[in-house]
């Protein structure tokens, strides 16, 4: 079973919104906190955003506050990313995993790209 599956990435204009899903497998999720990873071209993964275990403690990156909002809902197994106001350096594959980063098998991402 993939714990981790990602998606909802796409193409978009600058100013543009995405919503992104990270469906995980039940033993992976409910107990952990959780974060959104991006790794734009040539670059290393860094973070985007985390979500303690029920929803009630959230952080971002400086370069994404007031734009993106995490969630999540443990019913479903899912974590969800909206992305607002999105950028050109914004692009990249976003991954999910818990955070820190302890499932060995990355998903394979999904893909966000923002035409200027």
């Amino acid at each position: 079973q993939v714990p981790l599956i990602e998606s909802g990435g796409g193409l978009v204009q600058a100013g543009g919104s995405l919503r992104l899903s990270c469906l995980a497998s039940p033993v992976a999720f409910s107990a952990y906190t959780m974060g959104w990873f991006r790794r734009a071209p040539g670059k290393e993964r860094l973070f985007v955003a985390s979500i303690n275990y029920d929803g009630t403690s959230v952080t971002y990156a400086d370069s994404v506050k007031s734009r993106f909002t995490i969630s999540r809902d443990n019913a479903k197994n899912t974590m969800y990313l909206q992305m607002n106001n999105l950028k050109p350096e914004d692009m990249g594959i976003y991954y999910c995993n818990t955070y820190p980063p302890t499932i060995d098998k990355w998903g394979q991402g999904t893909q966000v790209t923002v035409s200027s």
